[in-house]
């Protein structure tokens, strides 16, 4: 496979982990907010549709998202809250009406129907509002609390949504919010807070805020989502001497674990820091292919490249041994049971593949042949496999290749330009 020189880089759409929490803070703020290079994807407008049946109104100009804020004053919607495919958008929701005098139902599609949602029920009943469940799973209805108190919450898992459900109910709690425990995850909810001039201190080990907050109104440009440049970057990787760069993506310290993991494989890859003072930090990521030898993903790994481990199993069809990952259990619980969909497409593909209850095995380098792929509707699964077979210059049928447009509209035809 040839690529692009890395000297005429791609772009791709914005961040969708850094909106959905760009717009729920503008849907809270006083004012106008001015948002650009919102990414189209079906989980954004997920967000932005449930934030609109708040009270929240939008309005595009020109390329620039126009988002008129509640100042905190949402209203009870109609019906309930269609969430889509989008975690993101039901667990930081949640969030938000949890500390508001407000009786909501969020559901979503079949998928997002059967994601845990009993793990932010306990942290946000700490402000007392009652999330009822049926079975731990969505739909459910929140029952906030107006007259929440700050309190003292210790996470238990090592996810930014729960993190962030808690962070965003303290915004209408009235007194400090303490956050403990598990908190390395991405900050992109932190950095956003004091952008938006909600005080949100911590060391690292515990994280403050102090409410009631109304955010100021944002003027922000969301960088690339690293997480889709991903999948244009292991493109090259994998090809000795192929080179791809990815222009204006987002660098954020909690987010380029990747970079490095495709360093361990053996690739090359180059990062160029833009100047400037934004929220988040962005910049170029370059990569060029060599020869690839297998790694292994440990547990206090996997919480920083949960959005990209199926796609660090298909590099390791392509790697000389056996790239492990382990301690990834939560895979099992995201848009499909990763472990198994990238299991069984890897082993169509002509690779050798073990699975464990919370992780899986590739055994290197695999013969690759043409392959139906099932996605069972999850886009990082159909991207994977799409970077494989192009890789491999095998025949990859995707049984629902329009679940990309979840996280990457047009990915197919940012794949084929590296050709």
């Amino acid at each position: 496979m040839t690529t692009r020189s890395a000297t005429s880089p791609l772009t791709v759409p914005g961040d969708k982990s850094i909106a959905h929490r760009a717009l729920m803070l503008a849907a809270l703020a006083q004012g106008e907010s001015r948002l650009r290079n919102v990414p189209a994807g079906l989980d954004v407008r997920s967000t932005r549709r449930a934030l609109a049946a708040l009270g929240a109104a939008f309005a595009d100009d020109a390329g620039t998202l126009v988002v008129r804020g509640t100042g905190g004053a949402l209203i009870a919607p109609e019906a309930p809250v269609d969430c889509g495919n989008s975690g993101t958008t039901m667990r930081l929701l949640a969030g938000v009406l949890a500390t508001r005098d407000i009786v909501a139902t969020l559901d979503g599609d079949a998928s997002l129907r059967a994601r845990p949602m009993r793990r932010i029920a306990e942290p946000l009943g700490r402000f007392g509002a009652r999330l009822v469940l049926s079975d731990g799973t969505a739909p459910f209805t929140m029952h906030g609390n107006g007259a929440a108190r700050g309190t003292d919450v210790a996470i238990a898992i090592p996810s930014a949504q729960v993190k962030s459900a808690v962070l965003f109910a303290a915004l209408a709690a009235h007194g400090t919010t303490s956050l403990s425990g598990m908190l390395r995850t991405r900050d992109h909810t932190e950095r956003l807070f004091r952008a938006c001039g909600v005080g949100c201190r911590g060391d690292g080990e515990t994280l403050a805020v102090d409410g009631p907050a109304v955010p100021r109104a944002l003027d922000f440009t969301i960088p690339g989502d690293v997480s889709s440049a991903a999948f244009l970057l292991a493109a090259a990787a994998v090809a000795p001497g192929a080179e791809v760069a990815v222009d204006d993506v987002g660098l954020n310290p909690t987010r380029t674990a990747f970079l490095d993991v495709l360093r361990r494989f053996g690739a090359h890859v180059d990062v160029v820091l833009a100047a400037g003072d934004e929220a988040e930090p962005r910049g170029r990521i370059a990569v060029r292919g060599a020869a690839l030898h297998a790694v292994t993903i440990a547990p206090h790994e996997v919480a920083d490249l949960i959005d990209e481990l199926p796609l660090i199993g298909v590099i390791g069809a392509f790697a000389h041994g056996t790239t492990s990952v382990s301690g990834a259990g939560e895979l099992r619980v995201k848009e499909s049971d990763r472990i198994e969909s990238f299991a069984a497409a890897a082993r169509a593909i002509g690779a050798r593949v073990d699975v464990s209850p919370d992780g899986f095995a590739v055994h290197g380098p695999a013969r690759f042949r043409d392959a139906d792929v099932v996605t069972n509707g999850d886009h990082r699964i159909a991207m994977a496999f799409a970077v494989g077979g192009r890789a491999a210059n095998v025949r990859v049928r995707l049984d629902d290749p329009e679940c990309a447009a979840v996280s990457f509209p047009g990915f197919f035809t940012a794949l084929e330009s590296l050709r």
